[in-house]
């Protein structure tokens, strides 16, 4: 079969560096930074049309869509491994044979890989809407402890997506769109005493940490602009107090004075590598 050479953008051969794997991950292996090409890829992929018909194809497949983890950030803690769905929507004069969707972290395909998320399946499943257009559908395995071995791995990664069409042309784009990996993130909240007289003082505490791939633990995740929000009894609505800065080990503390029942929490906006969080809110009966 016959693979054309052109691509959206061009891969040549992988250069790897040596990775110092922290001691946490040491006894799950390295992980595997072996990202294919599109000709490594689709090379076993015989499409059907392409054995059938010696004609001299010139457009390439178009991509209309790719979705990965149903367009959400894909947020990991600590331990647990997480399967997302991946899916490509792509159209030729042909119909479409395979898809392949990958995650890779780095600057440049070539020369500058540190992270890689790769597909489960040996082949997509291509679901056909019309004789030219078809959904193919995929799913990736990420697991903190292999992959996401350095804290420096959260934020934006690399979205590759290519496909082939049954008569055996290819698109491929390593390019093709960006997608957030996220250390997962918990915040806890404390309103005191409880219950407290009207007008008296109430000192509210919490705690803002976020996973450490390293250490695969939680640690606190200082200096971030963290909301103190209040819901008065009856209603269901939230309304902001105040903003604090977290401290040392994520440390939370403000006061305020009593007035009403109802509840308290802390509201974490999120940043680029760690998620929003919400506190769930705490009770306070003012006598």
């Amino acid at each position: 079969m016959r693979i054309r050479s052109t691509v959206a953008v061009a891969t040549g051969v992988l250069a790897l560096a040596a990775l110092a794997v922290p001691a946490a991950q040491a006894d799950q292996g390295a992980p595997s930074l072996d990202k294919p090409t599109a000709t490594e890829r689709f090379s076993g992929a015989e499409a059907p049309s392409a054995r059938q018909s010696a004609r001299a194809a010139t457009a390439l497949p178009t991509i209309s869509k790719v979705t990965v983890n149903s367009g959400k950030d894909i947020v990991l803690g600590t331990t647990n491994a997480k399967t997302i769905n991946v899916s490509v929507t792509a159209s030729h004069a042909s119909g479409i044979y395979d898809a392949y969707v990958d995650l890779w972290h780095g600057t440049n395909v070539e020369t500058d890989i540190d992270g890689l998320l790769m597909m489960n399946e040996e082949a997509a499943t291509c679901t056909a809407s019309s004789a030219t257009t078809s959904t193919c559908k995929m799913t990736i395995t990420v697991d903190p402890q292999v992959d996401l071995y350095a804290n420096s791995l959260a934020g934006s990664w690399n979205v590759t997506a290519g496909v082939i069409s049954n008569d055996g042309e290819v698109y491929w784009n390593d390019y093709h769109a960006k997608h957030r990996v996220q250390r997962y993130s918990k915040l806890t909240v404390n309103a005191s005493p409880e219950p407290v007289v009207k007008g008296k003082t109430i000192t509210v505490t919490g705690n803002l940490t976020r996973a450490n791939w390293e250490t695969s633990k939680y640690h606190g995740y200082t200096n971030q602009s963290v909301k103190l929000q209040f819901r008065k009894k009856g209603t269901d609505t939230y309304s902001t107090v105040k903003t604090v800065t977290s401290g040392s080990y994520g440390a939370l503390k403000t006061t305020v004075t009593a007035s009403v029942d109802g509840y308290w929490r802390w509201n974490f906006a999120g940043t680029s590598t760690t998620p929003a969080v919400k506190a769930t809110g705490d009770y306070v009966d003012v006598q």
